[in-house]
């Protein structure tokens, strides 16, 4: 009984950390928004988390895209107003790199997480032009591209329904 509950316990902790990693994926400052894609990287490759995933999918997604994004100067993320890609991009130009690759790289880990199912070919489709974009972008960092690169492998070997 006691084992039982003290493994669920540990299960809600690692929860409640993985929850707060992909809350800090949206944070102003780039070194946070890395430390919280590294840890989402080592959660992704050491355990399965399907269903925490399936329930947080788009959410995960759109916090990726906006991490690939930010990376990408000239595409001005959509929005009007002063640019938040290139805030403190400018400063740290191999972080914005960093940034992209580590994206990809935990992208490529949700694919594999969510599989071949129709959640899966959803995230992956909403994220493949973005992927596209960054790995025909001469400009973006070596990392950032072969991350994209092998991203967009995976994740149309995995989870895209039709021949692409």
């Amino acid at each position: 009984g006691s084992e039982a509950a003290s493994e669920q316990g540990q299960e809600e902790e690692a929860e409640d950390r993985l929850k707060e990693h992909m809350d800090n994926l949206l944070d102003k400052s780039a070194k946070t928004r890395q430390a919280a894609l590294q840890s989402l990287r080592l959660a992704l490759s050491s355990r399965t988390l399907s269903e925490f995933l399936l329930e947080r999918r788009l959410t995960l997604t759109d916090s990726l895209e906006k991490c690939l994004k930010r990376g990408q100067e000239g595409m001005g993320c959509g929005r009007r107003g002063p640019d938040p890609c290139l805030s403190e991009v400018s400063v740290l130009p191999t972080g914005k790199g960093e940034e992209q690759a580590l994206a990809g790289t935990v992208l490529t880990l949700l694919c594999l997480q969510m599989g071949s199912g129709p959640e899966g070919e959803e995230a992956f489709r909403s994220l493949k032009p973005l992927l596209v974009s960054v790995l025909t972008d001469s400009t973006a960092s070596p990392s950032a591209r072969q991350s994209c690169a092998t991203a967009l492998g995976m994740c149309c070997y995995i989870a895209a329904a039709d021949l692409e």
